[in-house]
């Protein structure tokens, strides 16, 4: 994600993803596979070169829970930036964490007492609750181009991270070709929610949960490709789906209907395609765990997160440091 920032609020100027399942077998493993490897470099090597064309003026690249799990993790950190020039940094759960907080900040909005940030990822899953008593901050306009710093944004007052993701949950519950999917869909539903359950640091918070005062925000792929599915859109809009809101019923009768397709049928639904077909009833797994065990009625779809809190906290530490010139620079995120 590359970005201009001018007067007070980052510009969009280009942003690229790439499914590289990059901690596919790593569970078996304990390595990152060199298929995986070479498809992670061929993504950066395109990074690097719409970085260098772009003449950005400052970086961040991160990495998150392959890397950090991985025996070579930083054997694979290092010929990245041997061959790409981008020099990654394995970040803890809890930055992960935090950062997807802050780059959802803008959607924490409305008259709800507490909220929970989920980031769904390949290998792992942050958890954030906060409390939303407080006036939630004004952040300026956040449309498809644009992206403000939000000051005051809430803080997570308790987070999780548990090692499950959508491409390892999906390795440990293959599909079945045949017999009940709802089973199978439920088997990892209570896998997901067995590492949750135990956790009861924001037990404070579940009044508000009991009273339908609360809502989740979910950021990942999956996630995204679901609300496409309840818009029925031809082509992934992202102008509709971030911030959309969704019911529960609602976010159940598109699981419904994706167990029903089967992996050929989700290949064809644009908003999944070939490379989620097999990731995204297990992330929708994972969105259920966590409504089933902390019970609200919205959810509220983010096409946003880590790499928009990696940009707007770089720019607050410029903030701080010292006031710029006029001029826009540019600055790149990249996980």
């Amino acid at each position: 994600m590359i970005a201009a920032w001018h007067n007070g609020q980052f510009r969009i100027v280009e942003a690229f993803s790439r499914i590289v399942r990059l901690g596919e077998g790593l569970s078996q493993s304990g390595r990152l596979s060199d298929r995986a490897i070479d498809r992670a470099l061929a993504a950066l090597k395109l990074c690097a070169e719409k970085v260098g064309r772009r003449q950005v003026v400052k970086i961040r690249a991160v990495a998150t829970q392959a890397c950090r799990i991985a025996k070579n993790g930083p054997d694979f950190i290092r010929r990245v930036e041997q061959e790409t020039g981008l020099k990654l940094t394995i970040i803890p759960p809890e930055e992960e964490a935090r950062l997807s907080v802050v780059g959802c900040a803008s959607l924490l909005e409305g008259d709800a007492k507490a909220a929970i940030v989920m980031d769904v990822g390949g290998g792992s899953t942050e958890i954030s609750w906060l409390s939303l008593e407080a006036p939630a901050p004004k952040s300026g306009r956040n449309g498809a181009h644009g992206l403000s710093a939000t000051r005051g944004a809430p803080k997570p007052q308790h987070w999780i991270s548990i090692p499950k993701g959508v491409v390892n949950l999906a390795e440990r519950f293959p599909e079945p070709a045949t017999g009940d999917k709802q089973v199978w869909f439920d088997s990892m539903v209570a896998d997901v929610q067995a590492a949750i359950q135990d956790f009861k640091g924001p037990e404070s918070l579940r009044p508000h949960f009991d009273a339908q005062d609360a809502y989740i925000v979910g950021t990942s792929g999956a996630i995204t490709s679901l609300a496409g599915m309840h818009l029925g859109l031809e082509r992934y809009d992202r102008s509709k789906v971030d911030g959309l809101w969704m019911s529960h019923d609602q976010c159940r009768a598109v699981i419904d209907r994706l167990l029903s397709l089967g992996q050929s049928g989700r290949e064809g639904e644009p908003c999944i395609g070939k490379d989620r077909a097999d990731l995204v009833l297990a992330g929708a797994a994972i969105l259920e765990a966590v409504q089933n065990l902390w019970p609200c009625d919205r959810l509220r779809v983010a096409d946003r997160g880590l790499r928009e809190g990696l940009l707007l906290s770089m720019v607050k530490k410029k903030t701080r440091r010292r006031r710029r010139s006029r001029g826009g620079r540019s600055a790149a995120s990249t996980n």
